[in-house]
């Protein structure tokens, strides 16, 4: 049994998937999660709408390093649909990304341009979150 099998059988319902679109976006946002200073997400709505498992509210996730390999649980608290202009620095605190400023979560619109289109009035989906477990 592999160990993300051992945690689905804790989280039954629970998908198992890393940050970001590369190994090392994985290590460094799951690491930022267990440090408690990411506490938020977001991706175009279109991402979402392309996933068959789309979150929910009180759904966990057992979120992945870049290896594959299960760091810790997360259960999302709240979800918000946003347009890229209307992100507050609320929100971009929360990503715990960078200096955690408003003005370096905009300069990170390439993220967007690599799920597929970026515009200053695209739809995200931010899921605000809590740390369950660390594993």
């Amino acid at each position: 049994m592999s160990q993300c099998e051992v945690w689905k059988k804790k989280y039954p319902d629970a998908q198992a998937w890393g940050f970001g679109d590369s190994p090392q976006m994985a290590d460094e946002l799951a690491a930022l999660v267990v440090k408690g200073l990411k506490t938020a997400s977001c991706g175009s709505l279109t991402s979402y709408e392309a996933d068959p498992l789309i979150p929910r509210i009180g759904s966990y996730h057992i979120i992945l390093n870049g290896q594959g390999d299960a760091v810790c649980v997360i259960r999302i608290i709240a979800l918000r649909l946003w347009r890229f202009s209307q992100v507050t620095q609320e929100l971009a605190y929360k990503e715990g990304e960078g200096d955690r400023s408003l003005n370096y979560w905009r300069r990170e619109e390439a993220f967007f341009r690599r799920e597929g289109g970026f515009s200053e009035t695209m739809e995200l989906v931010a899921e605000e979150f809590e740390l369950v477990e660390i594993l």
